[in-house]
């Protein structure tokens, strides 16, 4: 056997085997999500499950899709890198939902192109850079309006005023990372900028987002009631309040935050900081923000 059939061998083999893993993957995130079915748990983050998700938001999907009833099962998901590790991918693959994913850099969606779920899932993969100005268009045309099941919002800078944007689809499920390093009580956000860039905007790379606060009261002037967020504190999640199960109980951002689990803070020469959280608030003090009404 030449060396190119036998890489093309090899490549092969690699493909089954991560196949095999992923069934795999699905099948014991479907064990643990009836396991957590079965029980009474006392806060929204109990219900964590990871399969493909990166702190667990799999399980809280889960949870919240069968309190709230979807019409549409379709989300929208931007932000997703290559999309291997993301908060919609098992709704994808396990629940068959269809949706559309966002990414600005060329390679992520190639990537995700040539990834198998691409052909044995009603998946869209688009490449752009998510502003305020263009989310409706880019929805429009890719065919999602209306009232659909879910969109999570996780693009490092400019989520605050991309959501409030948002006017082209009505979903049942939102959700948003916030920053924790702003507190559980200032409703601050980011200045406005097209073109944030996380990694420019302050070497430290704390510097992006919108506070709890402020994500809570826009969602609240969009119709949405806010229910909790992840145990690693980083996403938040609402229920849009026409379709809210008595089973999910409304949370102020003071009764629903979590401060973050992770220490991500960068030095001047790009590698971790590990700063504590008085080093973090000094560091944001000095910086512009936008305060929340």
């Amino acid at each position: 056997m030449g060396i190119v059939s036998k890489v093309r061998q090899f490549y092969g083999l690699m493909r089954s085997m991560d196949s095999r893993l992923q069934k795999v993957q699905q099948s014991l995130g479907r064990i643990e999500n009836v396991q957590l079915a079965m029980l009474n748990p006392r806060s929204l983050c109990e219900y964590e499950c990871q399969v493909y998700s990166q702190w667990g938001e799999d399980g809280l999907i889960q949870y919240l899709i069968r309190q709230v009833v979807i019409e549409h099962p379709i989300f929208v998901e931007f932000g997703v890198e290559n999309y291997t590790e993301s908060n919609t991918r098992f709704l994808l693959m396990n629940n068959h939902w269809s949706g559309l994913v966002i990414d600005g850099a060329d390679r992520n969606i190639e990537f995700i192109k040539r990834d198998p779920i691409y052909w044995r899932h009603n998946l869209k993969a688009e490449c752009a850079f998510v502003t305020a100005e263009n989310i409706n268009e880019l929805l429009k045309a890719s065919g999602v309006d209306g009232d659909i099941g879910l969109l999570s919002i996780d693009i490092d800078g400019n989520d605050y005023w991309v959501w409030d944007a948002v006017k082209v689809v009505s979903p049942r499920i939102v959700i948003v990372e916030y920053n924790a390093r702003f507190g559980p009580h200032r409703a601050v956000t980011v200045p406005y900028d097209p073109a944030f860039n996380r990694a420019e905007a302050h070497y430290s790379r704390i510097y992006y987002g919108a506070s709890l606060a402020a994500l809570v009261s826009l969602g609240s002037r969009k119709g949405y009631d806010f229910v909790g967020c992840n145990s690693a504190g980083n996403n938040a999640f609402w229920v849009r309040r026409d379709v809210r199960s008595s089973a999910l109980p409304i949370m102020t951002a003071s009764e629903g935050f979590v401060p973050s689990q992770f220490r991500e803070s960068r030095r001047r020469d790009g590698t971790l900081a590990f700063l504590s959280m008085d080093e973090e608030q000094r560091i944001l003090n000095d910086l512009p923000l936008v305060d929340i009404p």
